[in-house]
């Protein structure tokens, strides 16, 4: 089997992945950057997202799992202390794929130019030039014109992070759904919006029409870019999955608990 390492390359990841490289080789999987069969994320989740941006283009194809180290280890399964548990396991062990629902962002310019992203976690379309402005429609009918800071449309899975901040729902990825969740909406006599978050099932399209022209602040997972002359943002499931590799039983909601609720899983 291939596999490759992604770091977050401080000292003690670092070390780690020299560890679990040297341990792999010994038996006898191959180390291989560009095809690899099986992700190893050593980091927190910002590291996980990265090896999935590194690797979006191969989804169908590679697996990922995560080692924690960091502070917040959403998507990691193991702790430093089980790597040549882990390692006895990916060498000897048929592991089981899990798959979650991605995000597929679709932004669109006047000029007919066209960009896809696909987001694990979220996206969120900011302005740095006031609040932003968009006729928001879904399934192709107007719902509502948005104003406020921004939007963020976030997975199941992405869910537990920034739209969790914002007060949205968590929603177990079993669930094929996006979500929108607002940032600091204009309400008043004038100006109305739905003030909830919205969730939206897989066959369901979300369209935001900026009324403005301004430049917007549009970020996927950890990633941002800015981008003007925008038409349209685009948002719904994506038909490409995460695949995780799994050697052992952490559902969700154990995961939910053990980030929010209970210290050291206690």
């Amino acid at each position: 089997m291939k596999f490759k390492i992604v770091s977050r390359e401080d000292k003690r990841s670092e070390k780690i992945k020299v560890t679990m490289k040297q341990y792999l080789t010994d038996f006898e999987l191959e180390y291989d950057r560009e095809e690899p069969e099986i992700v190893i994320s050593v980091g927190g989740d910002g590291t996980f997202l990265e090896a999935f941006h590194r690797y979006v283009h191969r989804l169908n194809r590679t697996a990922f799992i995560g080692v924690h180290t960091g502070h917040l280890g959403f998507y990691a399964d193991y702790t430093p202390d089980e790597i040549e548990k882990l390692v006895i396991e990916i060498a000897k062990t048929p592991f089981q794929v899990v798959e979650y629902p991605l995000l597929e962002v679709i932004i669109r310019k006047n000029s007919g130019e066209r960009d896809r992203f696909l987001a694990l976690n979220e996206s969120m379309i900011k302005t740095a030039e006031g609040s932003v402005v968009f006729d928001v429609k879904i399934k192709g009918e107007y719902f509502e014109t948005f104003r406020g800071d921004g939007i963020c449309i976030s997975t199941p899975s992405g869910s537990t992070a920034y739209n969790k901040a914002l007060g949205g729902a968590i929603i177990h990825p079993a669930i094929e759904a996006i979500q929108l969740t607002e940032m600091a909406s204009i309400n008043n006599r004038v100006f109305r919006t739905i003030g909830s978050p919205l969730i939206l099932p897989k066959h369901h399209t979300c369209l935001l029409e900026p009324k403005k022209d301004k430049s917007f602040l549009i970020s996927i997972d950890h990633f941002t870019r800015t981008y003007t002359d925008v038409k349209s943002i685009q948002c719904r499931v994506a038909k490409e999955r995460v695949r995780f590799a799994r050697f052992r039983q952490f559902p969700f909601w154990n995961r939910v608990r053990d980030s929010f609720v209970t210290e050291d899983g206690k």
